[in-house]
């Protein structure tokens, strides 16, 4: 890949591999799509930076960024949607970069799912095979099966206005599995779900690609949608994967702010280094009253300039002054937003920075809980932090 992958892991753990290299594992062992060196130009406007990229076969992979960072041209490129400028995209082996669509092993399912209003359920399913001339005794046994993987063969008679947003969506999936493609494209498939129903549509459609075993790959600007459904995520910004990794690799070990911030939510400390030995290091900070103190070393020349990354999480809420000398602050608590299983503290510390505190339910009821105005302290362990030096 052509970014910089650079970071160093959280406290006490060695970060794997496919963090920090520029290939992994997928193609050392022969990966199914491969995306080498792919530039997408729209005049003089580059969408997509030489991106390169490995998906192994029967992977759910996730393409994540916030809008206009490219992930949806590079999903467009794959379907042939798009052409590409430069580079080669190879699916089993075949190069498919010039290739038209409905030559390619490739089905796409679009955000708005795309369904014909005047056909009925069997029919939608159905179209790309009667395109394709598929024999009727075949097509209707294919279209059946597909139906009934998607728990949809009791409405087959139904037009799409009379299906909920969640049937709406199982047609859509039917209809591109019904041609048993390599390669399916998943196009934002949650944002039309309400929340409840997309965590649960989410649980049953990763069972029902695995049932299958198609190659998924899927764009989506969701987090949760990505960390919930994805055996890995590639994160897009400007055109650029500035991380690639399973989803806890990319949450633990964060190699950039960027990525610190967008996955998820941190609390971020400047600093600069006074301190590096191979099992710990010491970042002063003009955030806190005492040193950040990590128990791992980095790379780098004394007095650089890092930044410490911690989730709310790891962050612990308390009334008395915490008995270490590092990784604390005081302060008073300004917001508390209480969201069912726990609550988010936000705790302006004397500098003036504010720091976001996740306490669970049942830690709220060990404590006497904090509520606004009140004087706490904030902490966390040296294992806690991940050392940011992009």
């Amino acid at each position: 890949m052509s970014s910089d992958q650079s970071g160093s892991p959280a406290a006490g753990a060695t970060p794997p591999s496919s963090l920090n290299a520029v290939g992994d594992a997928t193609t050392a062992a022969g990966s199914f799509v491969q995306i080498v060196d792919v530039v997408k130009k729209f005049g003089d406007t580059v969408a997509v930076k030489g991106v390169n990229l490995s998906v192994k076969k029967g992977e759910l992979f996730a393409l994540l960024g916030s809008s206009g960072c490219g992930k949806s041209t590079l999903l467009r490129m794959l379907a042939g949607l798009e052409t590409v400028t430069s580079g080669k995209i190879l699916i089993d082996g075949e190069d498919l970069a010039h290739l038209p669509p409905y030559r390619r092993p490739v089905n796409m399912m679009f955000q708005s799912y795309a369904l014909f209003p005047h056909m009925t359920v069997e029919s939608n399913v159905g179209f790309g095979l009667r395109q394709e001339g598929v024999p009727k005794a075949e097509l209707r046994d294919r279209v059946q099966t597909a139906l009934d993987l998607v728990q949809m063969g009791r409405f087959a008679k139904r037009k799409p206005h009379q299906l909920s947003g969640g049937q709406q969506q199982r047609v859509a999936l039917a209809r591109s599995l019904v041609k048993r493609p390599k390669l399916l494209l998943l196009d934002e498939p949650m944002s039309a779900l309400d929340k409840q129903i997309r965590q649960r549509t989410q649980i049953e459609l990763i069972n029902i690609l695995d049932q299958v075993g198609v190659t998924c790959i899927m764009v989506t600007h969701d987090q949760e949608e990505a960390m919930t459904m994805a055996s890995r995520l590639a994160v897009m910004s400007e055109g650029e994967i500035v991380q690639l990794g399973t989803p806890h690799e990319v949450y633990e070990y964060p190699n950039s702010r960027f990525s610190a911030e967008f996955i998820g939510s941190t609390n971020l400390f400047d600093g600069h280094t006074v301190e590096d030995e191979p099992d710990h290091v010491f970042i002063k900070t003009a955030d806190l009253p005492c040193q950040l103190y990590v128990n791992h070393g980095i790379t780098g020349p004394l007095g650089m300039p890092v930044t410490i990354s911690v989730r709310p999480e790891r962050i612990a809420l308390t009334r008395k002054p915490p008995d270490g000398a590092y990784n604390w602050g005081k302060g008073v608590v300004t917001n508390i937003a209480y969201m069912g299983g726990y609550s988010l503290y936000h705790v302006k510390l004397e500098a003036g920075k504010t720091v976001i505190a996740n306490v669970t339910s049942l830690a709220l009821t060990e404590i006497d809980p904090p509520t606004w105005g009140d004087e706490v302290y904030v902490r966390w362990s040296a294992s806690a932090g991940v050392v940011l030096t992009s």
